[in-house]
């Protein structure tokens, strides 16, 4: 048996974010008994509470002898008051590892590996640095056996939303990669207005300047539970909430976590993402938007194709009807980005204000006209009449607002310290911007961690523009963050391209 040691708990009050990290003392016998270096994964214990933590090795001065110090996450996971005595060993070896290796040089991985990994991602086995290499193995090598595999062993990681039999559950979702896309908490307003079941789990951002969940917390709370979710739904037919407060598909928030930092969204793990989330919610119809343009995640028609014989595929395979809208991806959708102000757009069209942006509109309505249509509600031309009539009668603005207090309440959006306009640096019209570009702006101001960060268009391809007309508006919470995407933009004027119109 592995040798165990007994160490007193000291929190050290730094923040490590969601990756478990612990601190001993160079000259600490367990260290010299053990082997332990920094970066060694080591098991804590304490009552019924265990976990893996990293190792970091401090300076003699930081910590009393005999002293462990833990992170705030791993304080939190042990549910630690102080000086409680803990044990400490090595960590389990980790068999899954090897399936990740051999992913790494190519190879395919079975069912069985596919959910030994998962399984160990979601007991927090897995350090960021080893899901990190998970990720990068599977960057657009996963097979659609491997993508049905993910998909499956995230939703079986993680609690399910349970709902009356046969009742049908419709969801939609946009692939990302069109910055202010925002057409969800609208879709959800029709189709529920109409009658549609929909518990809308959403996520936070991943490579863009806000996620729908991020999006919806500027106007209510997303952090409801499982109950909480169940009785919004029962009241008011849907919710709009933060999908990673509740559990469901786990992984996936961890997965996320690290593409975020890495900036990655491969095909089959978005995939995995996307549909698990949507089974663990009980979702019976699921309607997916892939935007398609030359900066936009997705840059070819093919490339659509193919993705969305795999979200149908995957979809089938798992007993979720699937139907996927291959859509313009061209340019922004709306006017803001960043979640306080899409959210602005949100209530902008869902008001009917004669100054709300008609594209977000109109996307809002094809979608919507499409969900109906697949919950059997009648062909597409009377559900297109149908959305447009719920819309612009008022109805989906009054369910917007019933699922908000239905959630909490509906909050003010707030606004940002600073601000920066730019002006068109010369007369002509509008031809393109840069999706990706520009969504890296809006990040840069702040977003979506400052939620009334991010910047407001002026202007739409097609335009005509006069030199020093405004072209947009940058928003952020500090000074120093407005001024470090201002210089960004300094260096890349070309995100906006301004020329004669053919």
């Amino acid at each position: 048996m592995p040798a165990v040691h007994s160490l007193l708990a000291t929190a050290m009050g730094i923040d490590t974010h969601q990756e478990p990290v612990v601190f001993l003392r160079a000259d600490s016998e367990v260290c010299r008994a053990e082997g332990f270096i920094a970066n060694t994964r080591i098991q804590v214990t304490v009552g019924e509470h265990s976990l893996i933590a990293t190792l970091n090795v401090v300076t003699n001065e930081v910590l009393p002898a005999r002293h462990i110090g833990f992170s705030r996450i791993a304080w939190e996971r042990l549910a630690l008051l102080g000086d409680e005595e803990v044990s400490v060993r090595h960590a389990p070896v980790l068999h899954s590892m090897s399936a990740v290796r051999k992913k790494m040089y190519g190879n395919t991985l079975s069912k069985r590996e596919m959910n030994d990994i998962i399984a160990d991602i979601s007991q927090h086995r897995y350090s960021d640095m080893q899901i990190a290499a998970f990720l990068t193995a599977c960057v657009e090598r996963l097979d659609t056996d491997e993508v049905i595999a993910l998909t499956q062993s995230m939703v079986d990681s993680g609690k399910r939303l349970s709902w009356p039999t046969r009742l049908q559950l419709v969801d939609k979702h946009c692939i990302g990669g069109l910055p202010g896309n925002r057409t969800t908490p609208i879709v959800v307003a029709i189709a529920s207005a109409a009658g549609l079941i929909m518990a809308k789990t959403s996520s936070r951002a991943i490579t863009s300047p806000a996620g729908t969940a991020d999006t919806m917390e500027v106007l209510t709370r997303v952090h409801l539970d499982l109950a909480e979710i169940q009785a919004t739904v029962r009241k008011v037919n849907a919710c709009l909430v933060w999908g990673g407060a509740v559990n469901l598909s786990p992984a996936d928030d961890m997965l996320i976590r690290i593409e975020r930092a890495l900036d990655i969204d491969g095909t089959g793990q978005m995939v995995a993402s996307v549909l698990s989330k949507k089974i663990a919610a009980g979702s019976t119809h699921v309607l997916i938007d892939i935007p398609v343009g030359p900066t936009a995640k997705v840059r070819s028609q093919p490339d659509a194709e193919a993705m969305s014989r795999l979200f149908e595929t995957v979809g089938q395979a798992l007993r979720l009807k699937v139907r996927c809208l291959i859509t313009d991806g061209s340019e922004a959708i709306g006017y803001g980005l960043g979640p306080a102000q899409e959210a602005r757009d949100v209530l902008a069209v869902l008001q009917n204000q004669p100054e709300a942006p008609a594209d977000l509109r109109e996307r809002a309505l094809l979608l919507a006209a499409h969900l109906l249509n697949m919950a059997g509600k009648g062909e597409l031309d009377d559900t297109s009449r149908q959305a447009r009539e719920l819309l612009e009668s008022g109805q989906a603005w009054h369910q917007f607002r019933r699922i908000c207090e239905a959630q909490g309440g509906l909050k003010p959006i707030p606004e940002a310290a600073c601000s920066l306009q730019q002006g068109a640096r010369h007369s002509g019209t509008l031809l393109a911007m840069d999706n990706r570009r520009l969504s890296r702006l809006a990040k840069l101001a702040g977003a979506p961690n400052s939620p009334a960060a991010g910047l407001r268009l002026h202007a739409k391809l097609g335009q005509a523009l006069a030199m020093g007309q405004p072209l947009f508006t940058l928003y952020a919470d500090s000074q120093g963050e407005l001024d470090y995407a201002a210089d960004y933009y300094e260096h890349n004027h070309d995100l906006f391209m301004i020329g004669e119109a053919p």
